[in-house]
């Protein structure tokens, strides 16, 4: 490849179906190895840093996976003796310290017993890495230019370029955003500027910096705190401001010869929020992005919440008026825009059922009352992603864990369905700004299958895969797909991975992964750690369970507030049904779960602790009641839609603590747990996990001291607090070691069973 000096955040239509904060998974898979890091771009030259503090931010490439939204600020106590209240802080604070201390002493002994299979692993996966990176990141076709990221570089090609020519537009490092990441990328219409969002491990908020492109791209503008932002015209920006995990301005900034930047909308509507006066706070349920139609004709203004949503209008051709609003809020209906030929298109949930339709009607009377229906999904069918064309419409869908397009011809009317490889499990779309393009472009990938470029074209009506260079690493991995039967009769999809050269699969380590909640899908992107696992013999799967989206919005709903022990007992049914199978057993059997996947997986511990051996928690959601009684936290009062609200109504204060894995730990045998937490994860309370922690470790040891003459064993209950990183984001090397040591925790556990066994049978 030539490389000539002089990624991709792609906001698809649909990112914004869980109505809250966006973030992308630190552990969607190891971050790319940049192809050209041996490369030094010139540096772009810095004009105006527009009295901006440059702060650096990051975020790794990779799926969406929004996980646990709660802030971890410190809590209060409302004392009337100003004296006391502060006493009492300095107080808390203190054992905080104290406590947070020793356990990091704990961690710092207790690892070196992990030291040397870690280091084993490590070199393992990054073995694994350089085989398994071939397709690349997604691409941004614009014309004859392509768009690309990696590893904290932008670069430009020509789509007909055999070669391997490339330009660097951007580097984060010689901006001096070393530990950065690219998380979005925009480019105006007429190719003129490029607006990136950036993001570091420790932070929420993300910086935007517009560069000036040509021969010397230059840095034009740096702008801090921004979730999105969008082009309305050539040469002028759109973006929401983030602050405390919240959004609720836009604002408008300019690049013509008379640069300005002013707000131009404000979320109003109080009615769901919460004055707290102690606090001098204001938690809403609504949270504002934004997002430019395919066509251009049109930016949208999208305030959400979980269960609605309101959407306002900018005509890009008249950016400087005033925003009009399509349809007014109304509770239980959810909308997204879409333009096309002079008629919005509407993706939404009115109507019954309550899934997703697409809907249209004249941009003139957008309202309601004039919606007509387009398309209809199918039952229990969840829509992943949507994309508009100029005379075609593309659905993502799954469906029964298969994954297919519904491809829509708004000239000839019709409808083609398009079944896509079986081993595919998730889709990742490319971006296409020109809405007049024939080829629609996207990956496929499953947990062991290194993501496939694939092509729809719509004038031969067909599927392309694109032409690759092969991975050199046989798999042999068989899919299969379960249904288990739920406590109330309800099929739970179950998707299982394992090497066809395996034999005697009831003795193989089985490690199980559950999430349930926000309607949100198990990630099932490619991880090199998933493959390297598959090729030593251990069984993959991966339980679908009420809360989760896979199965469409009403299995969301099955799944949430007053619904929420369905997860539970769907989750001990797969594990159930994979042992009465013959997929390994209790003794071979370890649960993975991260963020709000930490409630079943913490419930299941407290249920049915001799379904596993061990269990492995990332940033774990475990104290939901205190939590969700504490309004202060800025998230709180929005994810009331999803677990209720225990302070208005006792019942529900009755059931979060009836699952609640904190309320609920006893004196009992516990498995071995790994728990990995954040010092400045906003999300997840670290007190939280602490107190966790704290309780199950002493039930844990009660159990054993009371039935220590029996011959029990003492599980492994194990926290490691990392200093880096947050709830979302880490460096690759930060997450390759997290990796590691929690394969390496699941190892030993399963390897003193298999030698407790060997030292029973030569005591026989």
């Amino acid at each position: 490849m030539k490389v000539r000096t002089s990624c991709v955040g792609l906001q698809n239509l649909l990112q914004r179906l869980s109505f809250s904060v966006r973030y992308y998974s630190k552990h969607n898979h190891l971050q790319t190895i940049c192809l050209y890091s041996k490369i030094k771009p010139k540096k772009c030259q810095i004009l105006d840093w527009s009295g901006s503090t440059c702060t650096q931010r990051t975020v790794p490439p990779g799926s969406i996976v929004p996980w646990r939204f709660f802030s971890c600020k410190q809590e209060g106590t409302k004392i009337p003796s100003k004296r006391k209240q502060n006493t009492s802080i300095i107080t808390s604070e203190l054992s905080y310290k104290n406590l947070l201390k020793s356990e990091q002493e704990n961690w710092n002994y207790i690892s070196a017993r992990y030291k040397a299979m870690t280091k084993r692993i490590k070199e393992k996966l990054e073995q694994l890495h350089k085989y398994t990176f071939s397709s690349g990141s997604p691409r941004i076709r614009f014309g004859e230019n392509v768009y690309f990221e990696e590893n904290g570089c932008i670069f430009l090609s020509k789509a007909d370029d055999d070669e391997g020519n490339v330009d660097i537009l951007f580097s984060t490092e010689d901006l001096g955003f070393s530990d950065a990441f690219i998380q979005r990328i925009r480019i105006s219409p007429d190719q003129i500027y490029m607006a990136i969002s950036l993001k570091s491990e420790n932070s929420e908020e993300a910086t935007c910096v517009i560069m000036k492109l040509g021969h010397s791209p230059v840095v034009e503008k740096v702008i801090p705190n921004v979730f999105s932002f969008e082009w309305a015209t050539n040469d002028v920006l759109y973006y929401t401001s983030q602050k405390n995990l919240k959004c609720q301005n836009v604002f408008m900034t300019t690049f013509t010869n008379q640069k300005h930047t002013k707000l131009v909308y404000t979320e109003q509507d109080a009615s769901f929020g919460v004055f707290l006066f102690f606090f001098k706070i204001i938690p809403y349920r609504f949270f504002v992005d934004i997002y430019c139609t395919k066509d251009r004709r049109f930016l949208t203004i999208n305030s959400n919440s979980k269960t609605t949503s309101e959407v306002w209008l900018v005509d890009c051709r008249h950016p400087f008026q005033l925003p009009a609003l399509v349809q007014a809020r109304t509770q239980g209906v959810i909308y997204h825009i879409e333009h096309r030929n002079d008629e919005l298109y509407i993706l939404t949930t009115y109507g019954e059922p309550a899934e997703y339709k697409l809907m249209k009607a004249p941009v003139a009377s957008g309202g309601m009352e004039n919606w007509q229906l387009v398309y209809a999904l199918e039952e229990k069918t969840k829509l992943v992603d949507l994309e508009m064309f100029s005379d075609h419409c593309i659905m993502f869908l799954k469906n029964a864990g298969h994954l297919y397009l519904s491809v829509i011809c708004f000239v000839s009317h019709s409808v083609q369905s398009i079944k896509l490889p079986t081993w595919a499990c998730e889709f990742e779309l490319e971006s296409h700004p020109e809405h007049t393009t024939s080829t629609c472009y996207f990956q496929l990938t499953s947990p062991v299958h290194p993501p496939k470029r694939f092509a729809y074209s719509f004038k031969e009506n067909n599927l392309i895969e694109q032409a690759v260079q092969e991975v050199p690493i046989i798999t042999n991995c068989h899919t299969t797909r379960l249904l288990a039967k739920s406590k109330d009769e309800t099929l739970v999809p179950i998707t299982v991975f394992h090497n066809m050269n395996s034999k005697e699969l009831h003795r193989k380590p089985l490690l199980v992964h559950v999430y349930g909640a926000y309607g949100i899908d198990l990630n099932m992107s490619f991880k090199e750690e998933k493959l390297m696992l598959i090729e030593e013999g251990w069984i993959l799967a991966y339980c679908h369970v009420r809360g989760g989206g896979e199965l469409g919005l009403s299995w969301h709903k099955d799944g949430c507030q007053h619904n929420k022990l369905k997860g539970l007992h769907d989750l001990k049914a797969c594990i159930t049904l994979l042992h009465e199978l013959g997929f390994s057993q209790p003794k071979y059997t370890a649960l993975a779960a991260a963020s709000a996947g930490g409630v079943l997986a913490g419930a299941l511990c407290n249920a049915d602790p001799e379904l596993i051996r061990a269990m492995v928690l990332q940033a774990p959601f475990v104290d939901v009641l205190n939590t969700m009684m504490k309004t202060h936290l800025p998230l709180t009062i929005e994810e009331q839609e999803e677990w209720g609200n225990p302070l208005a109504d006792e019942k529900c204060m009755k059931y979060i603590k009836s699952y609640c894995p904190y309320q609920n730990i006893k004196t009992q045998c516990y498995p071995s747990v790994f728990i990995t937490a954040y010092e400045n994860d906003q999300r997840i309370p670290l007190t939280g996990v602490l107190r966790y922690v704290q309780k199950l470790r002493k039930a844990a040891l009660d159990h054993a001291s009371r039935t220590s003459k029996k011959g029990n064993w003492i599980p492994n209950i194990i926290l490691d607090i990392q200093a880096n990183g947050s709830h979302c984001e880490s460096s690759w090397e930060d997450s390759l070691n997290e990796v590691a040591r929690h394969l390496a925790f699941l190892n030993k556990e399963l390897e003193e069973v298999c030698h407790l066994q060997q030292h029973m049978k030569s005591c026989k």
